[in-house]
């Protein structure tokens, strides 16, 4: 099975697990409704190759820690949309959560596909049991404080901020945590796979910054022009666009050199390429206009 049917699968394998005939229909409503239709599945797709780069000798372990993985993101969007936060309308091309239903409920799903992350991950980990608590204690470290998306978002609120710190918290942190879940799923050493995490996390990162000023709603399927709207700090913000795009350039280069020796470090490194390329500031230019 291709990566993306078999993260498709496992994702809906686990929302199964909060359908139920005497749960709150409309709660039940919210969770599948902020999970699917899915954006790029890009965390949960760099994990599997991971894994798979490392031998994958417990695939259900590792779907289960795709899948934990990205409930935690769709989570975070839920929550980066209210309007505590970046009061957004659209995402993925539909409306938010709380335009959907409501505030309230809203929290709750995020809360919700949080706390079904891990529920997902300790089911999975009877078969290894050693790896799966390894597997919490890095999603819980990369999800909350101090160096989690938690973390990420409380920069915000700051009068001085650390671009770098806020970065690699904030979009860096999930990725690192894809990179080293992968290996760990394998049974492998997950140190040295922070770097190409890192690398991946803050190249989508500097991306994302260039989209939002150079690109519309339509194009991402989301409100554009947030960072300059809500005074967040950005790549572009503080390095001008040629200066984002110098930067972009500076992190790829070294994501592929840091990837660590394992039977799959080709396949990894192809991967690598492929995202460099869907990064590339010219395919962003060409998609305004």
């Amino acid at each position: 099975m291709a990566l993306d049917g078999r993260v498709e699968a496992a994702m809906l394998r686990a929302m199964a697990l909060v359908q139920s005939g005497v749960a709150p229909p409309r709660l039940g409503a919210a969770l599948p409704y902020a999970v699917f239709p899915g954006g790029a599945r890009i965390r949960p797709t760099i994990l599997l190759s991971v894994a798979l780069a490392c031998g994958d000798d417990r695939p259900g372990l590792s779907d289960a820690a795709a899948v934990a993985l990205e409930l935690i993101h769709c989570a975070s969007l839920v929550h980066d949309d209210l309007p505590a936060f970046d009061d957004a309308d659209l995402r993925r091309g539909k409306a938010t959560v709380h335009r959907a239903f409501g505030e309230p409920l809203a929290v709750l799903a995020g809360d919700s596909l949080i706390v079904l992350a891990f529920e997902v991950l300790a089911r999975a980990g009877g078969d290894a049991p050693e790896r799966a608590l390894r597997l919490v204690a890095h999603l819980a470290q990369r999800t909350g404080m101090p160096h989690g998306i938690c973390a990420g978002q409380g920069w915000e609120s700051e009068t001085q901020i650390d671009l770098d710190a806020y970065h690699r918290a904030k979009t860096g942190a999930l990725f690192i945590a894809a990179t080293q879940m992968g290996a760990l799923a394998a049974g492998q050493d997950a140190e040295p796979w922070e770097e190409l995490g890192a690398r991946i996390g803050a190249a989508f990162q500097v991306a994302d910054d260039l989209k939002d000023a150079l690109l519309g709603a339509e194009d991402m399927g989301k409100p554009a022009g947030q960072d300059a709207a809500h005074g967040r700090p950005s790549a572009v913000a503080a390095l001008g666009v040629s200066g984002a795009v110098a930067h972009l350039r500076d992190i790829l280069g070294g994501a592929i050199a840091s990837i660590p020796a394992c039977p799959g470090e080709a396949m990894l490194a192809q991967m690598v390429r492929a995202y460099a390329e869907k990064m590339t500031p010219a395919r962003l230019t060409a998609a305004k206009g």
